[in-house]
């Protein structure tokens, strides 16, 4: 009996510890991911693009899901010049969350400046959709501007 104890009482402290190790693993990563994006943001705001290109594609190695950071990495290559290399971004983001609006919107702006009229604009209307999907009505609006603009050219 004694025995049984011994064993639950080690079996009980082993579950605390792993369970305390993953909390403070997933603490610790959090904060480097989170002070990354915020030297990112920073940098990126300083015109240290470089910088801030560096910080961004850190985050993602730690955090491969994050696409507010794809997305801003995809609009710091846009500055850059990276014209490809941001539309590859924005499509990542895309194909991972076809649900996000702002990654069509992103799209739309660079072909707009490739000259990818029809392109453009059926990227603005699925995030004008997107957007009045999720209850976001000013922006759908100000697409919808945006995608009567173009038409009249």
């Amino acid at each position: 009996m004694l025995e049984n104890s011994q064993l639950s009482n080690i079996i009980a402290i082993s579950s605390v510890t792993v369970s305390i190790s993953f909390l403070i693993y997933f603490a610790v990563k959090t904060l480097i991911t989170s002070n990354l994006f915020q030297k990112g943001v920073n940098l990126f705001q300083a015109k240290d693009y470089a910088g801030a290109e560096a910080a961004f594609r850190q985050v993602i190695a730690i955090n491969s899901t994050n696409d507010v950071v794809r997305l801003l990495l995809g609009d710091l290559l846009n500055h850059q010049g990276k014209i490809e290399e941001a539309k590859e971004v924005f499509n990542d983001v895309i194909t991972r969350s076809p649900k996000n609006p702002d990654a069509y919107l992103r799209l739309a702006n660079i072909q707009l400046l490739q000259d990818g009229k029809a392109e453009a604009l059926q990227n603005l209307q699925t995030s004008k959709a997107l957007f009045q999907k999720q209850r976001q009505p000013q922006k759908a609006a100000t697409i919808e501007k945006i995608i009567k603009d173009i038409g009249n050219r």
